[in-house]
């Protein structure tokens, strides 16, 4: 009997060992990211490099911002760019609207892709995206998956905004492994209808690019359940966004399906 039970554990310690190396080294890869104010300073992505080990982190996310461009959305760089702001109370001021139609997913790649060509961090080895949220013209996967250039693409709408990101990075950084989060579950119910619709054109986005989805809607832990709409409840602080636990449960969610899903 003792000697089944230690060829038992002896086969359970050579598969551990095992299923441990066949995880990647992160160690010497650089992870990037984008995002609004879920994603932006050092939130879940923190978790996420911490955790993998990562040897740099290129986070570009912004508060406020949106996967679709507006009509004057100005490209990043361009002579006459404004800047990029994550305001979002009420103003007439005509430079600070500006800077906040500037918040789109498009603006921040251009600004990622500027900023890994002018030497300031090294082109990325994972990208994640985490947006969604804030969106409001949705547009149809279908209308923005038309053709294969992103030319034509119609960027004022969530779909079209998220190819061009999408493919854009694919484009400049083909081996890169690229990961799109799905919005997490708030504390508004109406809100949560609202996402699972987003969710749907992501999914579809994302199969047609040939992109992991990370689903922390219904995976992260965080549950409309435990939440209320405007306070604090289990993981979020106000109903939308994480406190420090939900930031941590969020990016432990998220490294783990980065780690059992690189290839």
């Amino acid at each position: 009997m003792r000697k089944i039970t230690y060829l038992i554990m002896t086969l359970l310690c050579v598969c551990t060992m095992h299923a441990q190396q066949g995880f990647p080294d992160f160690s010497g890869m650089h992870f990037g990211c984008d995002g609004n104010s879920i994603t932006a300073g050092e939130q879940w992505s923190k978790t996420v490099v911490d955790q993998l080990g990562f040897a740099t982190h290129h986070n570009v996310a912004v508060g406020s911002s949106t996967w679709a461009c507006h009509q004057d959305t100005q490209d990043y760089g361009s002579p006459d760019f404004a800047g990029i702001s994550g305001g979002w109370l009420p103003t007439e001021d005509a430079a600070e609207l500006q800077k906040r139609h500037n918040n789109v997913a498009k603006v921040h790649i251009q600004q990622f892709i500027a900023e890994v060509d002018n030497g300031s961090y090294p082109a990325p080895d994972v990208f994640v995206f985490s947006m969604g949220t804030n969106d409001s013209v949705l547009g149809t996967a279908e209308e923005a998956l038309k053709g294969k250039s992103l030319d034509e693409v119609d960027v004022t709408t969530m779909a079209g905004g998220a190819r061009w990101a999408i493919q854009t990075i694919a484009e400049r950084f083909p081996d890169c492994r690229i990961f799109v989060c799905t919005p997490i579950q708030t504390g508004n119910t109406g809100h949560n209808e609202m996402n699972l619709k987003k969710i749907a054109i992501l999914k579809e986005i994302c199969r047609a690019l040939s992109v992991q989805v990370i689903d922390c809607y219904a995976g992260s832990g965080i549950s409309e359940k435990f939440e209320t709409p405007n306070g604090k409840g289990r993981y979020l602080r106000d109903g939308l966004h994480p406190d420090v636990p939900g930031q941590k449960l969020m990016g432990r969610f998220i490294a783990k399906e980065i780690r059992n899903n690189f290839f």
